[in-house]
């Protein structure tokens, strides 16, 4: 049986037919009709976004294997590869006489191809990740957006920057074109941003960064999707603000990353489970027929009570044994305060080992570390709008919000305590120090990293570590100084780090399935394996000395050993069932 195996990060329609990509790897072609899977194909890496031609004949699919590829439809069938990018591809659309191809990659570059993959133009300007394109004028132009806040329009025939408009600090990922010179965008502010000759209008419209819009224009209609779990669908006039219509609460199982208009009322979108949802916009309903926990998992933890996970489906396995069901997709998994704690993509902190609700947020919970001192232990919670949480039990009735503080300007990716120090890194690549237990300002470096901070963690020594998509390992002081940067092994994204705390090792995982050991001591990579093809979700001290554990998007944690030559054989199978990837919580 066809079917995911991990979210659904990538969709779109084209009449009867639905096509899905997948952090599996996997695209799928979906008879609509009937909601079954026809056949499949495969990228190398995660698949990140997919689209039809206008023809339909085409399917189009964007990769973090560095390529995008064009598979003929209905069969899948390979037609050509495009390989000039350097880094993730996040976008890529065929132009609407179907003779080219443009892309958008987060080496900062788009680009434009013909249909047998040889490389006509690079578009050259962006100083940051390159996240939507889209053709524009029947296919002579080009619009880009960028985590750099800029849009910019291209000439097709010569490549050319014909236009910039700078939107300010805040990334934008998100473009839907609305008429020839008439655009809508969405960033991570929350705000629908209107372009056209009369200038740019800005309408603060979700509580948290709009993820994806869609538009249809036989009804002049934009539907905006936010991290604030909302979707909101909008009447677009030219010259007029939106006029709000509906705003529908988004199930638990919908990733909020891809939409696409599937009929006249109904869009598709991707899911955290086996297949796509449907929501139709006459009533508002949600339609999730035959979506299924996909098995990854998110987050591996060794706590005193025993060795916990939790992923996707929020299903929390302790030694491999379901303790409870937290219901959406969760991104850690700490022990503080006596017992466990998990969060995630609704916002929603929960004690893992019985599901209550501690504390809602308005955005996605990306990580959390543990301060103790005299006074007990602190949890610190890292959000997707830049905030630390303090939450305390300052009475002996379990953890309550304390605090709530802005350390970053964007998606904190990670967090950790050394003594009284937190040490944070951000989505823009910043790193930044905050005392404990006000969060006053210690130190910032806005270019800690060339790209995204994806994990931190701390050294015994009172030192901190950070790891990036740029390939590097980071050694920092407790004061926010720089110390090292060390070359890692690792030839795609860093998503995790962790500290042995007996021997100071520091183990990397990353996207590809690959682990590396660093001794800091010696300088020197002792290890470096990949026990999985599938990407490794996060790290943890295994709690003996030079060991560690690995969870898998693959459903597995494995155990490391530092300097084996070879740790699959160690792979620890118990947690084979569950649900698992917050991946995009950034």
């Amino acid at each position: 049986m066809i079917k995911h195996t991990s979210p659904i990060s990538g969709i779109d329609a084209h009449g009867d037919l639905v096509v899905t990509a997948g952090y599996d790897n996997r695209i799928i072609l979906w008879n609509a009709l009937t909601r079954t899977a026809m056949t499949e194909a495969r990228h190398d890496h995660l698949a990140n976004q997919c689209r039809f031609s206008s023809s339909g004949r085409i399917v189009v699919t964007s990769s973090s294997d560095y390529s995008a590829r064009l598979w003929s439809v209905p069969d899948l069938r390979l037609i050509s590869v495009l390989t000039d990018q350097k880094d993730d591809v996040e976008m890529t659309v065929v132009s609407p006489d179907e003779t080219r191809v443009a892309t958008a990659s987060r080496d900062h570059i788009a680009r434009i191809y013909d249909l047998d993959g040889r490389l006509i133009h690079r578009l050259e300007g962006h100083e940051e990740d390159v996240l939507s394109v889209e053709w524009v004028r029947d296919g002579a132009e080009l619009v880009t957006t960028s985590d750099d806040g800029t849009v910019r329009r291209w000439d097709a025939a010569d490549g050319a920057l014909l236009s910039t408009v700078d939107l300010g600090d805040v990334e934008t990922d998100t473009v839907a074109v609305l008429g020839v010179d008439r655009f809508a965008l969405g960033n991570d502010a929350g705000e629908l941003i209107l372009i056209d000759p009369s200038g740019t209008r800005r309408h603060r419209v979700h509580d948290a960064g709009i993820k994806r819009i869609a538009y249809d224009a036989d009804a002049g209609l934009l539907l905006s999707s936010s991290y604030d779990r909302t979707v909101r669908l909008w009447r677009l006039a030219p010259g007029a603000d939106p006029v709000h219509l509906l705003t529908s609460e988004v199930p638990a199982e919908v990733w909020l990353r891809s939409c696409a208009r599937l009929d006249a009322t109904r869009w598709v979108f991707g899911t955290f489970g086996s297949s796509y949802a449907v929501f139709d916009r006459a009533d508002g309903s949600w339609d999730l027929t035959g979506v299924t926990p996909t098995p990854g998992l998110n987050a591996v933890t060794n706590a005193p009570a025993g060795r916990f996970t939790v992923g996707d489906s929020g299903a929390v396995r302790r030694d491999g044994e379901t303790v409870a069901e937290l219901g959406s997709c969760c991104n850690f998994i700490t022990a503080v305060a006596g017992t466990v704690v998990s969060g995630g993509q609704l916002g929603a902190l929960y004690d893992a080992t019985t599901g209550a609700l501690l504390h809602q947020h308005r955005s996605p919970l990306n990580c959390a570390a543990v301060h103790t001192s005299a006074d007990g232990e602190t949890l610190v919670v890292g959000t997707y709008t830049g905030e630390a949480l303090v939450l305390r039990d300052t009475a002996g009735t379990g953890l309550q919000l304390v605090g709530e503080h802005r350390i970053q300007d964007n998606a904190v990716k990670g967090v950790a305590v050394q003594g009284d120090v937190l040490f944070s890194v951000c989505a823009t690549g910043a790193a930044a120090w905050h005392s404990l237990p006000d969060l006053k300002s210690v130190a910032t470096d806005d270019a800690a990293h060339a790209r995204i901070a994806n994990g931190a963690a701390a050294l015994p020594d009172g030192r901190f570590v950070s790891v990036s998509r740029d390939l590097t390992l980071r050694i920092w002081t407790a004061a926010g100084e720089p110390e090292a940067v060390v070359n890692t092994p690792h030839l795609n994204s860093i998503k995790c780090v962790a500290v042995d705390p007996h021997t100071s090792l520091i183990a990397t995982g990353g996207y590809h399935g690959q682990v590396a050991v660093y001794d800091p001591g010696s300088g020197a990579w002792v290890s470096d394996t990949r026990p999985t093809p599938s990407g490794i979700s996060a790290l943890a001290p295994a709690g003996s000395p030079g060991r560690f554990l690995a969870s898998s998007y693959d459903g597995c944690v494995y155990e490391i050993a530092a300097g084996a030559a070879d740790t699959a054989d160690a792979a620890d199978t118990a947690d084979t069932a569950g649900a698992g990837a917050g991946r995009d919580s950034r």
